[in-house]
């Protein structure tokens, strides 16, 4: 028989598991460079940027031509774009860890 307090609890524990998740993502940190450590980006979880570092030695070498702005930028991009694919394994394996090997489409 249908029973609609079943419903709310598994509702409620769900909307715990998403607070739980949000909380790991927002903590978990990745990390990923480019052009050999010129342009290092850091995301959290949540793919938020963090922190954004470029070697110095990689702006002294800036000798104001467009070509060199142009490749900096791509480094940058590179950067970001590959903390973005670290931060979505770490989404994956959270969420694959906490529905305890559910195969849901689209997530696993």
């Amino acid at each position: 028989m249908f029973n609609p307090l079943k419903i709310q609890e598994m509702l409620s524990q769900a909307g715990q598991m998403q607070e739980e998740m949000q909380r790991k993502l927002a903590e978990s940190v990745v990390e990923a460079s480019s052009g050999g450590g010129a342009v290092t980006a850091t995301l959290n979880g949540k793919k938020e940027l963090l922190k954004l570092r470029i070697d110095p030695s990689a702006v002294i070498a800036l000798s104001g031509g467009q070509t060199d702005v142009e490749m900096l930028q791509d480094l940058i991009v590179g950067a970001v774009n590959e903390a973005g694919r670290k931060a979505d394994e770490v989404i994956k394996s959270s969420m694959q860890g906490m529905l305890g090997g559910l195969k849901i489409p689209g997530i696993s």
